[in-house]
């Protein structure tokens, strides 16, 4: 087992790294920005190493920064965390290169599923079921004509190497086609440097619907069941649950068999994550992350399973343990991603947090970095706490969450937590039925 770890992250990832850590008597490294200095991960860890300034890409992204780092600290190994250098292959080779363990996947799985095409490549051949699309890049807009005359619109253009909603536009009609085509290109090279697209059928009423698996480096493969995140706004989610309203015990079954077959025949290792779209019944493959996954409490909570530990042991060389047979699933989970946010316009609100207090009790669970005084930096990503509650039932998880938001204070900025209460509250919601685009039309709601 390493004798210490360093963590190439901040925030409450870093944070949730380092108490895994700490539980498995791993000494921690936190690596932080001046903008950071002060941080809770960086005040927990047993080493810290300022790795340079505010801006992510001369500290964060930095990788020669990072591996200076765990040299002179003298790690055994570096856990990314998600976010930042988590999916970056040319990285993991990097820390492979000099002598560290990288806790994650290997760099070609990395590159492969980073590469939307090559991803569905790969799926395509290991028989896991596909949304209608392009079998490969879009050459010209002709060819892209063509496939949405066979696939029949609405369509979506996607870039090839895209994440996060970026490089994505939908064509309703062949009159629209040309603009999407166009647009999503354009953005696809400002965002990634690949101008790269393909194209899938649009589906107007799909869920979201993941899958947690763990894979060792003796051939051992096992999925932790579904995780639902079709409540997203801009492609961006907002509360996950697990598992799914919509699926039961034989869809999880069957989904999990194909997806394990598949990735023991890639010769996959350690923590990743299936993106499906579910519609009528019937599954499709849109992604692979080769990462922990911000929701994995929510799967944590109805496994039982601490996830970052497993990732750490796999690192090391252990195998897992325990099969397929040995998993189970215990009531339901929810988690509310809480952003530094406007709940009515989204617009960011860093500053400084004055009051914080997390809500308590049986079942919740606070993933956060927050303390009273803590300034929120304007620098990253806006999520500044996870939310999380586990009951015996989807109703009973909801009135907790429902109570837990009510606790919760965070005073001096605002924050998404009015958005999340009002979910809650919904009918709608309550009922389960929801797609991918019910959030949009209920923000778009309480906005007009």
């Amino acid at each position: 087992m390493f004798g210490k770890v360093l963590i190439a992250n901040r925030g409450e990832i870093a944070l949730r790294v380092h108490r895994a850590c700490q539980e498995m008597g791993i000494r921690t490294v936190a690596v932080h920005s001046t903008a950071d200095a002060t941080a809770m991960h960086v005040r927990l860890a047993d080493e810290s190493v300022c790795i340079g300034p505010p801006n992510a890409r001369d500290s964060y992204l930095n990788t020669a920064a990072i591996l200076s780092a765990a040299t002179i600290t003298g790690a055994d190994a570096v856990h990314p965390g998600y976010g930042f250098l988590s999916e970056n292959a040319r990285f993991a080779e990097m820390v492979e290169a000099h002598g560290l363990k990288f806790i994650g996947p290997s760099p070609d799985h990395i590159r492969m599923m980073g590469d939307k095409i090559a991803a569905k490549d790969a799926m395509r051949r290991l028989d896991v079921p596909l949304v209608p699309g392009s079998p490969g890049a879009l050459e010209s807009l002709e060819e892209a004509r063509a496939v949405a005359d066979q696939i029949k619109y609405p369509v979506l253009i996607k870039a090839a190497a895209g994440g996060g909603g970026r490089g994505m536009k939908v064509a309703r009609s062949a009159d629209e086609l040309e603009e999407a085509w166009r647009v999503a290109r354009t953005e696809a090279k400002s965002a990634f440097g690949d101008d790269s697209v393909y194209m899938e059928k649009y589906l107007d009423r799909p869920r979201h619907i993941e899958l947690q698996v763990l894979a060792d480096t003796h051939g051992n493969v096992v999925h932790f069941g579904e995780r639902d995140c079709s409540l997203q706004r801009r492609h961006q989610k907002l509360v996950e649950e697990a598992g799914s309203p919509v699926l039961s015990a034989a869809d999880r079954e069957a989904l999990g068999a194909r997806v394990t077959s598949a990735l023991a025949k890639l010769g996959y290792r350690n923590a990743g994550t299936l993106e499906f779209l579910w519609q009528d019944g019937q599954f499709a493959f849109i992604e692979m992350n080769t990462r922990l996954q911000v929701e994995h409490p929510v799967t944590e909570m109805v496994c039982g399973i601490d996830l970052v530990k497993e990732q750490i042991r796999i690192a090391a060389g252990e195998p897992l343990g325990y099969g397929q047979g040995d998993i189970r699933f215990a009531g339901h989970a929810i988690e509310c991603r809480i952003t530094a946010e406007d709940p009515e316009t989204f617009a960011p609100s860093p500053g400084r947090v004055n009051t914080y207090h997390a809500p308590g009790g049986l079942g919740v669970r606070v993933d956060s970095a927050l303390y009273s005084g803590y300034t929120v930096p304007p620098h990253y990503d806006s999520l500044v706490a996870k939310l999380v509650v586990h009951a015996p039932s989807r109703p009973e998880a909801i009135g907790r969450m429902r109570r837990a938001l009510s606790e919760m204070v965070v005073a001096g900025i605002r924050t998404t937590l009015p958005l999340h209460q009002a979910v809650m509250d919904d009918p709608e919601f309550q009922s389960g039925e929801y797609t991918i685009h019910w959030l949009e039309r209920f923000v778009a709601g309480r906005q007009g």
